[in-house]
């Protein structure tokens, strides 16, 4: 068959519900168990092999989730059973082209819930399989560098943080030298492999002196390296309905990007107050955490630092405060009564530890591209989900070509 049909759900993925698994009955294996909200735990035996669809149907309605190995369908999805001879992947896509109707068909109460029922009868149109292996090798050809990219970045991050604390907490080069390693990769614990930077960085630490740091090095408070600019009330700053706005920037915007609930504000914040990509944003209150902002142009909201430093380079000031961060958090924990926060006093009370300026720019020739490569991956992943995102439905509904839209991204690269 090689036109497009009309048809149901039900006729093309028929969805079964999960099966029901407590913690105390789990076992740890290779398998993950997939609940609502994704994958929850794993499990030593499997209830479905992969590759699958999953939905949530309970608690969390509209997630949709592919799972290329076996599985077990938690009791608060749907699981598709019978593909009826189509492409997996592209029954994903599919599924995540009506997650917001998905959404709305919700008939629980106080706890939403998806009945397959109120699915299977959705009458659609229905392509060839030809055509579906084409676009899901598209769509997911953009996945897959997402994807590609997300777990570059933590080996990146992995790496930075192991240096980090090999330089600034454990000391390790200096230790090393004092317990007779000679050979600098050695020296530099075979953090850093190239022999020509390993001779260069090793030469940057000495012995310890009286104050048990490296011979040179000073300590300063983590207000001392950065300046922590915290954010408006952007309320005195409402967006007009004709002018140009910014999406305003809050904890929530900080964890999970930018959406179409976010706030807006004019543009006529003051210029400091508009953070771009590559920004350092630190939340001080609530949930605390800190990042390099990837999510485009927007306005700093109350309860966030924007962090910069005109003497220090971006990963220095930002591993310190991921450094610190537990601590913080404690701090914040502490607070019963209040909204969980720190101050600047404790700020300025949480040490960093700076190397000689000669130090640091060696340092920051290997350390600098770590991070910098992190952000260019986010940013790069930010624009390829906006790109799969806006031809997702308009393939899956056959409103655009699949060969105009191969020729324009063939074009692009």
């Amino acid at each position: 068959m090689d036109r497009w049909i009309s048809t149901t759900i039900g006729a093309q993925a028929t969805l079964q519900r999960g099966f029901d698994i407590t913690r105390k009955e789990q076992r740890y294996g290779p398998f993950p168990v997939i609940s609502s909200g994704g994958v929850s735990s794993f499990h030593d035996e499997p209830k479905v092999k992969g590759p699958g669809v999953i939905l949530g149907r309970k608690g969390v309605v509209g997630s949709v989730y592919f799972q290329r190995t076996d599985y077990w369908p938690h009791d608060t999805t749907l699981w598709v059973k019978d593909f009826h001879g189509n492409d997996e992947r592209f029954v994903y896509y599919f599924f995540c082209s009506i997650a917001d109707r998905l959404a709305d068909l919700d008939v629980g109460s106080a706890n939403p819930t998806l009945n397959r029922n109120h699915v299977h009868p959705i009458q659609l149109s229905w392509p060839p399989l030809q055509y579906q292996l084409k676009v899901a090798e598209l769509l997911g050809s953009l996945d897959d560098k997402i994807e590609l990219n997300r777990r570059m970045n933590e080996t990146l991050e992995a790496m930075a943080q192991a240096i980090f604390r090999d330089w600034f907490v454990d000391f390790g080069p200096t230790r090393r030298k004092i317990n007779g390693a000679n050979d600098p990769v050695e020296v530099m614990g075979g953090l850093i492999v190239d022999p020509a930077r390993a001779l260069l960085l090793a030469g940057q630490f000495l012995g310890f002196g009286d104050d048990g740091m490296p011979v040179g090095w000073h300590q300063k408070g983590l207000d001392q390296i950065a300046d922590f600019l915290n954010g408006l009330a952007l309320q005195k700053f409402p967006a007009g309905e004709d002018a140009d706005s910014l999406p305003v920037v809050k904890i929530a915007e900080l964890r999970n990007g930018v959406t179409d609930k976010s706030g807006r504000a004019s543009r006529s914040v003051p210029t400091k107050y508009i953070v771009k990509d590559a920004d350092f944003l630190f939340s001080w209150s609530g949930s605390l955490l800190a990042k390099f902002w990837t999510g485009g142009e927007g306005a700093l909201n109350q309860h966030l630092f924007k962090v910069s430093s005109d003497e220090f380079p971006a990963w220095f000031y930002s591993l310190w405060v991921q450094h610190h961060m537990a601590e913080f958090q404690q701090i914040a924990a502490s607070k019963a009564t209040t909204m969980g926060h720190i101050q600047r006093e404790h700020l300025r009370a949480a040490k960093v530890v700076c190397p000689p300026s000669n130090a640091l720019t060696a340092m920051t020739a290997v350390m600098g591209p770590l991070v910098e490569r992190t952000v260019h991956n986010s940013i790069e992943n930010k624009a390829l989900a906006q790109t799969r995102d806006l031809l997702l439905p308009k393939l899956i509904s056959g409103e655009i070509l699949l060969r105009d839209v191969e020729d324009h991204l063939e074009a692009a690269q």
